[in-house]
């Protein structure tokens, strides 16, 4: 819920408990149910002073404004203020808006006249904060168009791009001062020249307006003289046909522009001492003041608004529709004083205060209003303030920001787009001629995108599901399976055999017996083939005899099959370790394909992401940045003798602690929330400065952990 809501919501408490007590307690209904009880008497009834006030309050008239009271608060619930519309269409309901005769308001009954001052005070609160939202919605965006001008002031290239940027407009404003101004002088000229003849004349019969060209003049002038006219004129003879002085006219109005453009130049002594860059970072520089001056103001015009207006704090009985008028008058002056940029915040908080004092309409003023008639008039106020004031308020404001704000679009973009649509021939000419190529990379661009996808994240996918899943076809191996058994056991029967037909070399008898060839194959199975190393080392003291005779070369083939088994068992060793890290290798392959898709996936959340609310990042950058403004505020501000900041410095601090609840919505837990609306509640109520800073210290601390969560 937004800060306009819940003022708007509190002050319609006021004014319900206000505007209830008298209306059940006041010395007014007193005597009117002393009158219906006489009545009522008469007519031999007896009847309570309950029965009496509930006759009265169950009138049709005294229901139908109820209903529209009713009506009034109804948004309250869900946050959300009436429209400007509507508020208008339930005041025109409530028929306060049209005049009424005398006789009509002596019959009324202090009961309707009271619930015709409780529809009012409500329609007041809700204006009040279609007025407030304003001034808010009014004040934010201009921090963005005097940043706009921070950037072009503090930057020279920026500088020189926004003199780019603006100097055709610069060029239409002067050729238009030297046109007006040239077109001023050929009138004149010309009223001089036929002083006898009626020179405003239009071709239509009217006056001619300011707006004419010169063409148009002398057309004019043709068709508001005849030939017998000229011919018949004291200057005939010096003018001599039509066409002659048709071109002279033509010559003097030539020479009129060449002279105000030379009078203009010789005049205009700025563009003479200074460059184009620095008279557009001097027009650029008026126009930031123009804004801070605007913001201020409009600023001040929020404080006095939630200072000044619907203040009933110390309201007795009938103080509070005297307050209600008075602040009707204050949102009637407040909304044309703060575009008054030629004036100063005192100045403004004087004119204000002084409007008001002065208003014409309010009680104290027109004695002569009938006391009956004081809602109608503040209704039929309040309508024309909808109608017209807040509107009209609306379009000049928006005029002054469109006069001194950011340029519009087409002034920002007109070079790239005046750049793009002279390259766009040869650009045109490029893709037709190369549209081959571009088809082929669009459709490489696809293949690539395709073999990515399946070859680099579906493909590891399955396999890491493999792997967990223990599947055969999933597993990491660098030898197969059963090689190393067989590689074994066939270096295992080399030896052996070997054995056998070297008995004596294997175990220094003639004959190897069953137990041996055991033991043999025990050693082999263990990496030992010292039956194979003794021939060997034998045939070595003989090796062309050993060669020879075979068991040379046969030693020699056993060993390299024993090299292959020790080289396999080694690699075994490896594949072992690579099957119990391989759910690791299945994660590190993914890595790379992973990081690409998030890398995708946040840029494209960035392009295409929705633009209506920030980031989380965003906010919380954004969040320090507005505690630090309010920072600022509270530390620069001017305190009056009660310690209290100014208008200025309220509305000013009222708009960055609206940005700040706006920012901290949804981020925060509910009980949190509501905590933190209490501290923003603190430091927005004009109790102290010491109080409001304290109120931002405490914000400070004991939300800074929930602010960097908005990361």
């Amino acid at each position: 819920m937004s800060i306009v809501a819940d003022q708007v919501r509190r002050l319609d408490a006021r004014i319900d408990r206000v505007s209830l007590v008298p209306l059940t307690f006041g010395p007014e209904h007193e005597q009117q149910q002393v009158q219906l009880a006489a009545a009522a008497e008469a007519g031999a009834a007896e009847v309570g002073a309950g029965a009496v006030a509930a006759s009265a309050l169950s009138t049709p008239r005294v229901n139908h404004l109820l209903k529209i009271a009713r009506a009034l608060s109804s948004s309250l619930s869900s946050g959300t203020p009436l429209s400007s519309a509507r508020i208008q269409s339930l005041l025109e309901k409530s028929g306060l808006t049209t005049e009424s005769p005398v006789q009509l308001l002596e019959a009324k009954s202090q009961y309707e006249i009271d619930v015709e001052w409780l529809l009012v005070g409500k329609a007041t609160v809700q204006v009040y904060g279609l007025l407030m939202s304003a001034l808010l919605d009014q004040i934010i965006p201009l921090s963005d168009d005097i940043w706009y001008w921070d950037e072009v002031l503090g930057s020279y290239p920026y500088s020189v791009f926004y003199t780019v940027q603006t100097s055709p407009l610069r060029m239409w404003r002067w050729g238009k001062d030297i046109y007006l101004e040239s077109v001023h002088r050929f009138q004149r000229m010309l009223r001089e020249e036929l002083p006898d003849q009626p020179q405003e004349v239009s071709p239509e019969g009217g006056a001619p307006g300011g707006g004419h060209d010169e063409a148009e003049e002398v057309m004019s002038i043709a068709q508001t003289y005849d030939g017998s006219s000229i011919l018949r004129h004291p200057h005939a003879r010096v003018l001599g046909p039509w066409h002659s002085y048709l071109s002279k006219h033509w010559r003097q109005f030539y020479r009129i522009v060449r002279q105000s453009i030379r009078e203009r130049s010789i005049t205009d002594i700025q563009r003479r001492l200074l460059s184009r860059v620095d008279i557009g970072r001097s027009e650029a520089r008026q126009k930031q003041a123009r804004l801070r001056k605007l913001r201020e103001m409009t600023a001040t015009g929020l404080g006095v608004l939630l200072d000044e207006g619907l203040n009933f704090s110390d309201a007795q009985h009938d103080e509070w529709k005297s307050m209600l008028e008075r602040s009707v008058a204050l949102m009637d002056m407040i909304l044309p004083s703060v575009l008054c940029l030629d004036l100063n915040v005192n100045e403004f908080e004087d004119q204000v205060f002084k409007g008001v004092q002065e208003d014409p309409e309010l009680s104290v003023q027109a004695e002569t209003a009938h006391p009956a008639e004081r809602p109608a008039v503040l209704a039929r106020r309040l309508l024309a303030l909808l109608q017209y004031g807040l509107p009209e308020h609306r379009v000049a404001m928006q005029q002054v920001v469109r006069e001194n704000g950011r340029p519009s679009g087409l002034v920002r973009y007109w070079l790239p787009a005046t750049a793009l649509l002279v390259s766009s021939s040869t650009i045109l000419r490029i893709l037709v001629n190369k549209q081959d190529d571009i088809v082929n990379w669009i459709v490489n661009f696809g293949a690539t995108v395709r073999d990515f996808w399946f070859n680099w994240v579906v493909e590891p996918v399955r396999k890491i599901v493999g792997t967990i899943r223990h599947e055969e076809t999933s597993e990491i191996a660098i030898m197969s399976r059963d090689s190393l058994k067989a590689d074994r056991e066939s270096l295992e029967r080399m030896v052996v055999e070997f054995a056998m037909d070297n008995p004596d070399i294997a175990v220094g008898n003639s004959s190897i017996s069953e137990q041996e060839l055991f033991e043999i194959r025990s050693k082999v199975k263990e990496g030992d083939v010292t039956p194979v190393l003794k021939a060997y080392e034998k045939d070595l003291r003989r090796p062309i005899v050993g060669a020879i005779r075979g068991d040379l070369v046969r030693s020699l083939l056993i060993q390299v099959q024993k090299t292959k088994v020790d080289l396999e068992v080694a690699i075994s060793g490896i594949d072992a370790l690579l099957k119990s890290q391989e759910l690791v290798f299945g994660f590190v392959g993914l890595t790379p394909s992973v990081l690409v898709l998030y890398g995708i996936f946040q840029y494209l959340r960035t392009v295409f992401g929705s633009r209506a609310g920030l980031r989380r990042g965003q906010r919380v950058r954004r969040a320090i940045r507005v505690l630090r403004k309010i920072d600022r505020i509270l530390s620069e501000a001017t305190t009056s003798e009660n310690n209290m900041i100014s208008y200025r410095d309220h509305g000013l601090l009222v708009c960055e602690v609206h940005v700040l609840r706006q920012l901290a919505h949804g981020v925060l837990p509910g009980e949190v929330e509501k905590e933190f609306l209490e501290d923003l509640d603190d430091l927005t109520n004009l109790k102290s400065i010491q109080v409001q800073m304290k109120a931002l210290e405490r914000i400070r601390w004991a939300y800074a952990e929930y602010l960097g969560r908005m990361r």
